[in-house]
């Protein structure tokens, strides 16, 4: 059914195709060297690619091309948030049986170093993750009761978040058991999506921390809480995930620490049972406490790689580009949750 609904969101592609702009390869050179490294920030225009990489940018990217349970623990501790005696909420994407989600296996050692509870709110597509009983079966069977508590925030009602701008959604309907914590790690897999162009932190901040009717209510851009795809303007979609994403950011008091795990890449997100096959080398972890500067660096990386056999960036892109998904950054931006610009500091 997700597949229909991606060939239905193609009517969304009103702009005209333009060349790709290929910069110096700063995240390639990052995979190689592993250095703190620095380029004169520039901005994209429509999508033309762009690095927004700069020695004198106040948000801190912290990189390693590692992908393990080791990795993950260091990077955190690489960005000197002391988590002691907070009741933290771990959000991750339980996955749809069959699709790329983050194993156990790799995010265990992290969780518990934490302390963490992991957090995920019922779909609203459909399928088993859209009720709670189901939900709960799934998240047995993908093995994450077995390193964690865990917790389906929507399971009992939903409350809403204030928002800072209301052009299209009012307030954000997340899981009420939200109030439970008093900080969040937004723990994200990287990939494309068939609706976002692809999926990050701040899909896994608003999308992910909505509850399914507040997933209804962004993705038709406010217009209805039981319809989800009632919206035919696909940048009031993205801005709208933008506006929850800052919602969710301003009810921790800013703590929340977000974190990118750039593995299996697919074009298609986890709520795809049957996701096509990854074309892009898995590519490292990304981690921050600025949302935008997370997503922009790891979208500066997928931008930047040459395309060669067996590590092609094409289809993403073509995604990405298809659904205009760098808007959704350039706008959080624009609301003040964080920057593009960003210090890219390899930790390995």
């Amino acid at each position: 059914m997700i597949e229909i609904f991606y060939l239905c969101s193609q009517i969304y592609d009103k702009m005209k195709k333009k060349k790709i702009l290929i910069v110096a390869g700063i995240a390639v050179v990052a995979l190689i060297s592993c250095a703190t490294l620095s380029h004169k920030s520039k901005s994209y225009d429509d999508f033309s690619l762009a690095s927004h990489a700069s020695d004198d940018a106040s948000s801190i990217v912290s990189f390693t091309k590692e992908i393990t349970p080791e990795s993950l623990v260091r990077i955190y501790e690489a960005l000197g948030v002391d988590v002691s005696d907070r009741s933290v909420a771990v959000k991750i994407s339980t996955g749809e049986n069959g699709s790329n989600y983050l194993r156990p296996e790799l995010i265990g050692n992290f969780v518990k170093t934490v302390n963490g509870t992991i957090v995920e709110c019922n779909t609203a597509y459909g399928g088993k993750r859209s009720k709670s009983e189901s939900h709960w079966q799934i998240i047995k069977e993908h093995g994450f009761m077995d390193i964690a508590p865990c917790d389906i925030m929507d399971e009992e009602d939903s409350i809403e978040l204030p928002v800072t701008e209301t052009k299209w959604i009012k307030s954000n309907l997340v899981g009420s058991h939200i109030s439970r914590y008093d900080f969040m790690v937004n723990l994200a897999h990287f990939k494309g999506h068939m609706m976002g162009g692809f999926g990050g932190v701040l899909k896994n901040a608003s999308i992910g921390v909505a509850s399914a009717s507040g997933k209804a209510y962004i993705h038709s851009a406010g217009r209805s809480k039981k319809i989800m795809w009632g919206n035919l303007n696909q940048d009031s979609f993205l801005e709208s995930m933008a506006t929850a994403a800052q919602s969710v950011h301003n009810y921790f008091g800013g703590n929340v620490i977000y974190i990118n795990v750039m593995n299996n890449m697919s074009v298609d997100c986890d709520c795809v049972g049957h996701p096509a096959t990854p074309e892009l080398q898995d590519m490292g972890i990304a981690a921050s406490l600025d949302p935008v500067a997370v997503d922009q660096a790891c979208l500066d990386m997928v931008f930047n790689i040459t395309p060669e056999e067996g590590n092609d960036n094409r289809s993403l892109i073509k995604r990405i580009k298809k659904l205009h998904g760098t808007h959704t950054v350039d706008y959080a931006e624009s609301l003040g949750l964080g920057n593009r610009t960003y210090k890219l500091v390899c930790i390995d």
